[in-house]
């Protein structure tokens, strides 16, 4: 049976790729991710499977695993912050996966605007919006939002309207990336703002 290797390759930029992702990526048969994660090993010889779905990626998994010695599944930022980690370990088990953590846009987001962010909650809000209570959670002090589409902006300038005035935004757009943009907007900026979707959004209370 193959060896299934999930590796964080961080925010984007080959800079902010750990030394060991790289090292167990080019050790792989197999590499299977997103075509932008792909590229960040042009060295690698191994067969490489562009994917975006989750269940694409565990079919592609299934079909090599008598072929292949190490398949290496490539997610962004960090595997344990809504990746495709969560459904190949799901398919295959904790115990037939190896998981290699990465800088996740998360951390590079508060280590940006100078922040600790042990206390955020953090809200996936890319593929639709989030089923939790905006109420409930405007009653958080920190919330990152990872956003991706115009849809989840929307969504975030409710929470932002829910967690009050006192309250600062910060739009994190492309993180590590040379277009790489952070914009500190009000909740009343935000309506109607534009952003790609390699984007997170910091929800900040100020100190009273």
């Amino acid at each position: 049976m193959a060896e299934i290797i999930i590796i964080g390759c961080g925010p984007g930029s080959p800079d902010y790729l750990t030394p060991m992702a790289r090292k167990t990526a080019l050790e792989a048969d197999v590499l299977i991710g997103s075509p932008k994660l792909i590229k960040l090993f042009p060295e690698s010889t191994a067969e490489r499977i562009e994917v975006t779905r989750s269940l694409v990626a565990v079919d592609h998994i299934r079909s090599r695993m008598g072929k292949a010695k190490k398949i290496a599944v490539l997610v962004s930022g960090d595997p344990g912050i809504s990746s495709m980690a969560k459904p190949v370990i799901r398919n295959f088990g904790a115990e037939n996966c190896r998981v290699i953590p990465g800088i996740s846009s998360v951390q590079f987001a508060f280590a940006k605007v100078g922040l600790e962010w042990s206390s955020a909650r953090i809200i996936t809000a890319h593929k639709s919006d989030p089923s939790e209570d905006i109420t409930e959670i405007a009653r958080e002090n920190k919330v990152a939002v990872l956003a991706g589409r115009q849809g989840a902006l929307v969504w975030i300038s409710r929470l932002a309207d829910a967690m009050g005035d006192n309250l600062d935004v910060f739009v994190c757009e492309n993180l590590s990336m040379p277009d790489e943009k952070i914009s500190k907007l009000t909740p009343a900026e935000l309506k109607g703002y534009v952003a790609p979707s390699m984007t997170i959004v910091l929800l900040i209370k100020r100190a009273a």
